[in-house]
């Protein structure tokens, strides 16, 4: 196991956390907006993780799944912000 894998390993396990403490987040939120966020947050962390994997196991689909979720959570977000405003600018 080289430097660089056991790095990947602990990042893991800290996204891992971060993802756990983000879930309790949006169970626990009282407003929409900290759920909106907290959600932003749940799905960036789960791109992050997808990315790493992708470096330990050196996939080429894993960065098309990566832009995806990019995507994805870059339109969820844009989406959330425009219903908590209700449609105003």
């Amino acid at each position: 196991m080289t430097a660089l894998n056991f790095g990947m390993y602990i990042g893991l396990a800290v996204l891992a956390a971060c993802m756990i403490a983000v879930a309790i987040r949006i169970v626990t939120a009282r407003t929409d907006a900290d759920r909106a966020v907290s959600a932003d947050l749940l799905m960036f962390s789960f791109t992050g993780m997808l990315a790493m994997i992708g470096v330990l196991l050196a996939g080429a689909f894993f960065f098309d799944l990566i832009l995806i979720a990019s995507i994805v959570g870059f339109l969820s977000a844009v989406s959330l912000a425009r219903a908590l405003t209700r449609g105003r600018r």
